[in-house]
């Protein structure tokens, strides 16, 4: 994807070294980060999967922040060391040579120290656990439920970038191609908190297939991204559960099989009802039913919270509202604008592919923009 793209509106920023005092921190991670690591190596963490699996995770985040916090130090050394350098030559060549070393510097101390800043912001553990995304079309009919299929392989080529597994839970295949609703589920490092900035309503304008005048459309589909919930965060009752299997209708062929052996749960104190049909078992089915709804009732628990404490919303990125019209994807004049932010970036064919690392951290740094600016004036 190309990465030249134009940026309105986002809060800029601006931190001294002074701010806050940033170097015990981190010297309070280096010593967690051996300590984790010891821990990895034990017999018994070894063979407890979920605790293995969180310290692996923590050991990662640590020693990302370590890395930086090595290279911010040897920034700082080249910075003096060019600086004092300066100080002793009288040469008009050398001085012009270490000016630039120095500067050079400067640079990359002040462009590190605002990534360590980024690393002491609170972290959301719920950030860290696997995302169920669900995308669904909305309006413009055939054209809508075509462009949900390709929101789905963007998001599919950007798990294999990240490394991520991608299992469909349940999908409701269009009349002309595409999804008119498919569920899937992102296994991977951090996969909620970084899919969480796709919630909304995603617009695109181009000539559909579908079309036989060659006039342009706007069609939507809309992203709605959920934190897996684990056992150990919902407890659900049994007894509060309506579980039924049915046969679905579906393309037949190669998902007849999957369609045989549907379920769909209800949570009757709650009235959410899911679905699965993409599995060859009815247990297999049963199985990712109760994953999907186990995260959509950690999901209502979560927004619950959420609306009792409101200062926990001002660190969202402004998408929470899902029913916001967050991006647009402009076919004629290839270019991908997000209205968050004000960041249009060009290439769609590579944006479709999955190559949307740039959106992604644009969107990062701008909600950590806004939480250290919190951070500081506090």
């Amino acid at each position: 994807m190309s990465r030249r793209g134009t940026r309105a509106g986002a809060p800029a920023t601006t931190l001294t070294h002074t701010d806050m005092d940033f170097r015990e921190p981190f010297e309070r991670m280096a010593a967690e980060l051996e300590d984790v690591g010891l821990k990895l190596s034990d017999p018994a963490v070894i063979t407890d999967q979920n605790q293995f699996r969180d310290l692996g995770r923590r050991h990662a985040e640590l020693q990302e922040a370590i890395d930086l916090w090595r290279e911010y130090q040897q920034a700082e050394t080249d910075r003096d060391e060019a600086a004092a350098l300066l100080q002793d030559t009288d040469d008009a060549e050398m001085r012009e040579f270490l000016e630039l070393e120095h500067a050079e510097a400067v640079a990359t101390v002040d462009r590190l120290h605002g990534r360590l800043m980024r690393q002491l912001l609170p972290k959301d553990p719920m950030e860290a656990k696997n995302a169920v995304v669900e995308i669904r079309a909305g309006t413009g009919g055939d054209e809508a439920a075509l462009f949900a299929g390709d929101l789905f392989g963007m998001y599919s080529g950007f798990a294999e970038r990240c490394g991520w597994k991608l299992e469909v839970v349940g999908e409701n295949e269009g009349e002309m191609g595409g999804y008119k609703e498919i569920s899937f589920v992102l296994d991977g490092a951090n996969a909620f908190g970084t899919m969480k900035h796709e919630i909304g309503v995603h617009r695109v304008q181009r000539v559909p297939k579908t079309e036989s005048q060659g006039r342009l459309h706007t069609s939507a589909a809309s992203v709605v991204v959920l934190r897996e919930a684990e056992d150990v965060d919902i407890e659900i009752d049994p007894g509060d559960l309506k579980i039924e299997s049915f046969r679905a209708g579906g393309p037949g062929g190669q998902h007849m099989q999957k369609n045989d052996t549907a379920i769909r749960v209800l949570h009757k104190p709650s009235g959410v009802a899911v679905v699965s049909s993409n599995q060859r078992s009815q247990h297999q089915n049963r199985e990712q039913a109760l994953r999907l709804l186990r995260s959509r009732l950690l999901e209502m628990e979560i927004e619950r919270q959420q609306q009792e404490e409101a200062t926990a919303r001002r660190q969202q990125v402004k998408s929470g509202d899902r029913s916001e019209k967050i991006r647009t994807y402009n076919w004629p004049q290839d270019r991908v604008t997000d209205h968050r932010i004000g960041l249009t970036v060009h290439n769609i064919p590579a944006i479709m592919s999955g190559e949307i690392d740039a959106i992604i951290e644009a969107l990062r740094e701008n909600e950590d923009a806004e939480r250290l600016s919190e951070l500081v004036g506090d």
